[in-house]
């Protein structure tokens, strides 16, 4: 009987100390006051958060396509960020303007992207008077400098400037025994024939910007005449805007039509030295980047975040980190030393008619590509 009852207290023992072995179920700890506002997926946003809200809804599309029409670098940066920040899948490609419009105006309200970052406006325009763009009055627009920066309808805001300038190999200039070209009627001269590059009318919106200024500054049949004029001393249009300003340093293309932001990219970035920046004597005009929604996208939430992200320090700061160097035109975000440094002042511009390149780009360039009797292979877009 003895050796039953230490047999059965020996077992109860095992049993009492294997119970003390488990640890039971914590309660879930209280967050703290300051912890991270980042709520769980299915958590809901608060009702009188609308960026909160914005986000959610977003987060719920999962998904991003982006046109991008600046440079590479920093469309992949812009992006790649985003991506970061909301832990939404970002798809994008590097398209000019023109290739974007035309890609768009040939959908017909059914985009292949949700958004378009970077380039020039005037496409922006053409588009936006097609209807092709999707109006958004952006929480973050209160940031920009001025009401030029956006379109009155929000179909379209700014998210930096660039000054329109002509860019030189001095090297070459040099072993020619040729001066730098100072103003824009000096591209006239015959000894520049053969040695000036432009960007294609037909797909880049830095040249359809030459094209308004040029009518802006000189008048309508006389621009269209200093277009022809010019047209005997241009060997290449590119297919991008920033296609001249990539060949002057090695001295393919001795002098450039462009944005002069490129040309410093080409000298920092890539130590071109011998590149020469001249911003014409007797005025030039400025292009406004901006970014827009794509009218009918498959991911309108996430197209809208896209464009308050677009109007903040997060997103244009990285233009300077990767290689673009324009002006910035929100409140918040620090310009970029190199710009200055140059001598550039994005208030030393003309005044640009906005309004009429926006009702008139597109017949003008009918206009000058039939004064030019109809291009040639010069011209193609494929």
């Amino acid at each position: 009987m003895k050796k039953l009852l230490a047999l059965l207290l020996a077992v109860i023992m095992v049993f009492a100390l294997a119970a003390c072995g488990e640890k039971p179920a914590e309660e879930p700890a209280e967050a703290p006051a300051d912890a991270p506002a980042d709520a769980p997926a299915d958590a809901e946003a608060p009702a009188d958060d609308p960026m909160a809200q914005l986000i959610e809804a977003a987060k719920a599309e999962g998904e991003l396509v982006v046109y991008g029409s600046c440079e590479e670098e920093y469309l992949a940066a812009a992006c790649e960020n985003f991506q970061k920040l909301y832990g939404i899948n970002v798809t994008y490609q590097r398209l000019s303007t023109g290739e974007v419009q035309a890609k768009i105006e040939e959908e017909k309200g059914n985009p292949s992207a949700d958004v378009w970052f970077g380039g020039t406006t005037d496409p922006y325009n053409v588009c936006a008077m097609e209807g092709l763009l999707e109006p958004y009055e952006a929480v973050n627009a209160s940031h920009l400098l001025g009401d030029q920066y956006r379109d009155k309808d929000g179909n379209w805001y700014g998210i930096y400037k660039g000054i329109l300038g002509i860019m030189v190999n001095k090297d070459e200039l040099d072993r020619m025994g040729l001066e730098a070209p100072q103003d824009w009627q000096d591209l006239l001269k015959p000894e520049y024939q053969g040695l000036i590059w432009l960007s294609n009318y037909n797909t880049a919106g830095t040249a359809k910007l030459v094209i308004n200024t040029m009518l802006q500054k000189y008048g309508h049949d006389e621009g269209i005449q200093y277009l022809v004029d010019l047209d005997k001393n241009i060997e290449v249009y590119t297919k991008s805007g920033s296609g001249p300003s990539k060949n002057v340093g090695t001295g393919e293309c001795v002098i450039g039509i462009g944005f002069l932001h490129d040309g410093i990219t080409q000298i920092v970035d890539n130590g071109y030295e011998n590149i020469g920046l001249v911003i014409p004597s007797s005025g030039t005009s400025f292009e406004i980047g901006a970014t827009a929604i794509f009218k009918g996208c498959a991911h309108p939430n996430a197209a809208k975040l896209w464009i308050e992200y677009a109007l903040s320090p997060d997103c244009v700061e990285l233009g300077a980190q990767n290689g673009s160097y324009q002006f910035l035109v929100i409140d918040n975000a620090k310009q970029p030393e190199q710009a200055a440094e140059f001598g550039l002042d994005p208030e030393n511009v003309m005044d640009y008619d906005f309004e009429d390149a926006k009702q008139n780009i597109k017949t003008y360039i009918e206009e000058v590509m039939k004064a030019l009797g109809g291009g040639d292979d010069r011209f193609k877009t494929e």
